[in-house]
């Protein structure tokens, strides 16, 4: 194969002759279709990216190639000269000029170019074999030390292993030891802990005794309050119509007194009272429109379990969002019924009063320190006289069985949240 062939060329001669055409490529008429699409393209990146196809056409195309040396040769040509030829310094770079223009005697000067790459190359690629034989040394150098640290480390970690073996069978030995006393220790512990529940279910039969008498307490309490209440209201009821037989007699006292007229009449204790004999068999209110019947009643009195009914409404909303939304939504109901209404809240674990502005015609109770809201709410029914009808709206089910067998009717959440909107 001779020299002067494309393929034959050194690397070096081939990528600077990429270049010298992909310099002077826009200049050139008549350029195939596959050079045209790279020649607007910048110089570096016509050589970068139409480089293989820039190669391709030199090799075949001698056409092109004649016509890329006419437009290198002013440069390397002095003017009026035909065959002197300036070629650079560069043996890669003079190889690819003489290539590309071809002047007279060319071959043997690229061969010449060619041999003078060959003979700067020889220097390099020896100084290069002395560095990568350096490297070569200083590699297994220092392969040799990282295999003399992992055999100290390899050593140190057998004597680690060792120890922990030898500590390994101490401990094992230990906790042998330790397990049989651990195992006296849980037999002790199982019969003390039988001799504590047979003590502790002692003690609940004794206390379920005592709940039953406090509770049996309670009930005759209870009746007793009712009947002493009953007499006090009929001596009460008989006084007041006895007063209003005077009042109408001195009808210019009773206009200068400015007394009211009387509101009882015998058939509204009756009425209560028979209201009074329901609650105390356990009946309370079944819907919305029961409620409502009751609430038409004269002197009702409801009373709402403030927290149980508000955490059951709304139980993502604060305490203090709760209040509000509760007390908003039961004044309509005070309004229109003229019900004694009022809304308990339990406080027994707060120092400091919550404050809450109670709408008109409702009553807000906070519990005391240390009381609850059921008791709270237990002793304003046992305060209210017999006969009268009482409406206790709470879902607690301790609270319920109480009211009612204090004479209260209970209200479920389900009648009473339909009127709350």
């Amino acid at each position: 194969m001779e020299v002067s062939a494309y393929a034959t060329l050194p690397d070096t001669v081939r990528g600077r002759i990429v270049a010298l055409t992909a310099g002077v490529l826009p200049d050139v008429v008549r350029l195939p279709p596959a050079l045209k699409r790279i020649a607007d393209f910048a110089p570096a990146r016509r050589a970068k990216a139409g480089g293989a196809m820039i190669a391709s056409v030199l090799e075949s195309d001698d056409e092109v190639r004649e016509k890329v040396g006419s437009q290198l040769r002013p440069a390397y040509v002095p003017q009026g000269s035909s065959d002197d030829v300036v070629l650079p310094e560069d043996p890669a770079e003079a190889a690819a000029v003489v290539w590309l223009i071809r002047p007279d005697g060319w071959e043997v000067s690229l061969k010449e170019a060619l041999d003078r790459l060959d003979a700067a190359a020889v220097p390099v690629v020896d100084a290069e074999v002395a560095r990568l034989r350096s490297k070569l040394a200083a590699a297994e150098d220092e392969i040799r030390e990282v295999r003399a640290d992992r055999k100290a480390r390899l050593d140190d970690l057998k004597a680690d292993n060792t120890a922990l073996r030898r500590k390994l069978g101490e401990a094992r030995a230990a906790a042998r030891e330790a397990g049989t006393g651990l195992d006296a220790a849980l037999t002790e512990t199982r019969a003390a802990l039988a001799r504590a529940e047979d003590e502790l279910a002692a003690r609940d039969r004794q206390l379920r005794q005592l709940r039953s008498q406090i509770d049996k307490l309670e009930r005759e309490a209870a009746a007793e309050r009712r009947t002493s209440k009953t007499d006090r209201e009929d001596a009460s009821l008989r006084a007041r119509f006895l007063l209003d037989t005077l009042l109408d007699a001195a009808g210019g006292l009773r206009r200068e007194l400015a007394l009211p007229p009387v509101t009882g009449t015998p058939g509204e204790r009756v009425e209560a009272e028979l209201a009074s004999a329901d609650a105390a068999a356990g009946a309370g209110v079944t819907s919305s429109a029961h409620l409502e019947q009751f609430l038409a009643m004269p002197r009702v009195r409801l009373i709402v379990d403030g927290y149980n009914v508000s955490k059951a409404l709304w139980p993502d909303s604060a305490l203090d969002a709760q209040r509000l939304r509760l007390l908003r939504a039961i004044a309509p109901i005070a309004a229109r019924t003229g019900a004694e209404t009022t809304v308990v809240f339990d406080a027994h674990s707060a120092s400091v009063r919550p404050t809450a502005v109670p709408p008109r015609g409702v009553k807000v109770l906070f519990s005391p320190e240390g009381v609850i809201a059921d008791d709270v709410i237990r002793d304003l029914v046992d305060a209210e006289p017999a006969g009268r009808v009482i409406l206790v709206a709470t879902d607690d089910a301790e609270v319920v069985k109480d009211v009612r067998r204090a004479g209260a009717r209970t209200v479920p959440l389900s009648s009473l949240s339909p009127l709350l909107g």
